[in-house]
Order: structure tokens, then C-alpha cells, then sequence
């Protein structure tokens, strides 16, 4: 069903490929097909609290040959922002960042040369998903933006699914140290254009050379909307056909499965 052919891909995870702890068989062939044919792709999840290391692993488990290369994750995206914002600033003084999160943020702003500090004050505050976020830690992240730190968020997810149900997000954790100081974060996970415009650059190719595929229309497809990129809405996932006619953001294709869609 391909309508025109694509240099590169980019791929959510949870949902496109693989339902909880199970792979989606379709997946498999399809990311095998882009290996044998030298297609560049990356993974793009807004999960903050793997690191590529874990992630691979992760998809190795599940047959899937994989190497932490092929993740871009929200809380790299958040790192590079840094990294971008500190060039234009040009303040060359140290940075430090107040990071409220897991390992794969912690890592990933660590690996960029910044200290992670617990305490205000601190050149950034940012916010990923933290099991063990506490009102200490909402009152660090308030004191030190107060006092001037820039405000960054992996992503605005409002709940995420687990076996439980849907819990609280990141996007929640969020909310609580937006409502308490006043500001805005900057986001940088789907659906905001950030993480793929980053992920791009890793490619090496444009917006119009690659496809999104995702399957989930207010983060996957809105983010492909929002950075100029063709998107694909497989329904092996959050979002169904009944979805896509109600819906303000609509995909460039639709596809059952990765089964229908032709490299």
C-alpha cells in the first residue's frame, strides 16, 4: 500500500512495536526488511526512564535484533535541548541540572557532562517520570525556578497504561511544579516537534525524506504533523479506525498492521 517510498523511519514502541511485554509478529518482519535493505531507522519513545542500553535489551528479549544506537528517547532529546540552549546562550558557566526522574534521564544528562544536582538552586529544572516523585522533590524543582531555572518536561503524557490501568504520567508530575511556580515547561517529547526534529539530525535526513509511523494520533501523529513528516496510524495499538474520523489530526496513511505497508 506504499503510496511513495521513504529513506529513513521513525518508530514508536509500545503499541507499533510490541503490546506490553509481547512483540508484534508484523514488527519483526518489517524491521528485519529495513536491516536487509540498509534503511535507516530510530525508535522514538517518550520514555525517559530506560536508557538505550535497556531498551535494547528489552527488544532483544523479545527476538528483536537490536543495538542502543537505534533509540532516540525523550530524555536524550531533553539533554540535546540543553545542549542547544547552552550554545546560543553562550554562558559558559557550569550547568547544573535538578533532574526529577529515573535512570534513562539521569544517564542521559549525566553523559552530556552535566551535574545533576537534588537541591535548589540549578541552571535547569527538569522533569521526567519518577515512581518516587514526593512533595521534597515538587519543592526542590518550585524553589529553583523561583530562583531562575530554565523549565524543561520529557513529555506532557497525562496517564500511561500498565497492568494496574492508567496511571499517572509524566505530564501529571509535571502539572503539579507548573501550577506551584507559575511557568510553562518547555516539552520535548511527541507530540511536540523537538524530539523529531533531533531525531532527524541523528538520521541525517529531512523531514520530507522519512516516515512516522506510530499508533497513536495525539502522539505519534500529532508529532509528525506538527515537524512536517509523513505519518503511518497502524491500528495494532492506542488508536482505532473509529478514532481517525473524529479525529483534528489526521495520519498520511493508515495501515491494519506493518504486514500492509511495503518498504
Amino acid at each position: 500500500m506504499t503510496e511513495r517510498t521513504y529513506k529513513g523511519y521513525l518508530l514508536d514502541l509500545d503499541g507499533t512495536v510490541y503490546r506490553g511485554g509481547e512483540v508484534i509478529p508484523e514488527a519483526v518482519t518489517f524491521i528485519e526488511t529495513l536491516k536487509k535493505r540498509n534503511i535507516p531507522y530510530l525508535y522514538v519513545t517518550n520514555n525517559s526512564s530506560l536508557t538505550p542500553e535497556q531498551l535494547a535489551g528489552k527488544l532483544r528479549k523479545m527476538g528483536l535484533d537490536a543495538s542502543p544506537e537505534d533509540f532516540f528517547t525523550s530524555s536524550m532529546a531533553v539533554a540535546e535541548t540543553i545542549e542547544k540552549m547552552e550554545r546560543q546562550e553562550e554562558t559558559g558557566g557550569p550547568v547544573t541540572v535538578l533532574a526529577i526522574g529515573e535512570r534513562g534521564l539521569k544517564t542521559a544528562l549525566e553523559g552530556a557532562g552535566y551535574s545533576i544536582v537534588e537541591k535548589a538552586p540549578a541552571s535547569y529544572v527538569v522533569v521526567g517520570i519518577d515512581r518516587e516523585f514526593s512533595y521534597e522533590k515538587m519543592k526542590q524543582a518550585t524553589l529553583a525556578i523561583y530562583g531562575g531555572a530554565r523549565f524543561l518536561s520529557t513529555n506532557c503524557d497525562r496517564a500511561i497504561p500498565t497492568e494496574e490501568g492508567l496511571v499517572p504520567g509524566n505530564g501529571s508530575l509535571t502539572a503539579s511544579i507548573a501550577y506551584a511556580t507559575r511557568t510553562e515547561p518547555l516539552y520535548v517529547g511527541k507530540p511536540e516537534e523537538t524530539i523529531i526534529k533531533l531525531a532527524l539530525e541523528r538520521l541525517g535526513l529531512r523531514a520530507d525524506e522519512v516516515l512516522l509511523i506510530g499508533d497513536n494520533l495525539e502522539t505519534d501523529i500529532a508529532a509528525g504533523e506538527s515537524s512536517g513528516v509523513d505519518t503511518l496510524l497502524v491500528y495494532s495499538g492506542f488508536s482505532q479506525e473509529s478514532d481517525v474520523e473524529k479525529a483534528a489530526v489526521k495520519p498520511t496513511y493508515t495501515a491494519r498492521s506493518l504486514a500492509d505497508w511495503n518498504v
